[in-house]
């Protein structure tokens, strides 16, 4: 099975050149970035689960709500938010859609399980912060879901035989057919695989002066689009199944 999954986040770079980009304007390119996926999801008929930023979740309703009218299941990433902003947003975002969020995702911050389980949450699926010297470290961890107190607990995948995580980094930077290669034979070995993308990596930096790196910029904005569709054909010329989160957990 493979999970595929987006972090809906505002790109946090500064700007070059004494170039000011308002929050506003952070919040629009993030936006315009998250239906360039829906379009491709979409045009696939892939459905996915997107993780969006506790701290702009109420200014995205528009763009939750039609991720949300169109299939893909919504869930929250936490990037320093407390546990009553996170109770607040989480009742306002399930009153206006009227559905349970299920699901969290953390990286730096991480709230406890016990926390977790008292804002309802029903699984937890923490990823690394990994530096850019990454790829050269052999890496090993446990990639089953399991269950603790009634808190499901999904672990970040790992090619077993290169054992290069999928994160966003490494979809960006390795060549499609390589992390094609990667993703058929981790199924063999694995359940699933979880593939996580970040909303800011479509942008177009030739558009927008954000001052980040080379290697950051690379494959970056439509190039992300093009890897995505590019391995959303793949999926299906192979009959790969998918699955959001949250139905393949329960």
């Amino acid at each position: 099975m493979i999970l595929l999954t987006f972090n809906i986040v505002n790109i946090e770079a500064d700007s070059k050149n004494g170039v000011q980009i308002s929050d506003e304007e952070r919040l629009g390119i993030s936006e315009n970035n998250t239906k360039a996926i829906l379009r491709i999801l979409d045009i696939h008929d892939v459905k996915a689960s997107f993780f969006v930023e506790i701290s702009i979740a109420q200014k995205l309703q528009n763009i939750i709500k039609a991720i949300s009218s169109k299939g893909h299941e919504i869930a929250f990433y936490n990037k320093n938010s407390t546990v009553h902003e996170i109770e607040e947003v989480k009742k306002f975002t399930q009153d206006f859609l009227e559905k349970q969020i299920r699901g969290i995702r953390q990286k730096e911050v991480k709230l406890s399980q016990e926390s977790l389980k008292l804002l309802e949450f029903n699984y937890v699926s923490n990823i690394d912060n990994a530096n850019i010297l990454f790829p050269f470290k052999r890496l090993k961890r446990d990639t089953e879901i399991t269950e603790e107190d009634g808190l499901s607990i999904v672990p970040e995948s790992i090619s077993p035989y290169s054992q290069l995580p999928y994160n966003d980094f490494v979809f960006q930077i390795l060549p499609m057919k390589y992390y094609q290669n990667m993703v058929f034979e981790t199924l063999k070995n694995d359940d699933f695989v979880l593939i996580y993308l970040n909303s800011w990596q479509f942008t177009d930096f030739g558009k927008y002066p954000f001052d980040i790196p080379f290697y950051r910029r690379l494959n970056s904005g439509k190039k992300m689009e093009d890897k995505l569709d590019a391995l959303l054909t793949w999926i299906n010329e192979k009959e790969m199944a998918t699955s959001r989160m949250k139905d393949y957990i329960f």
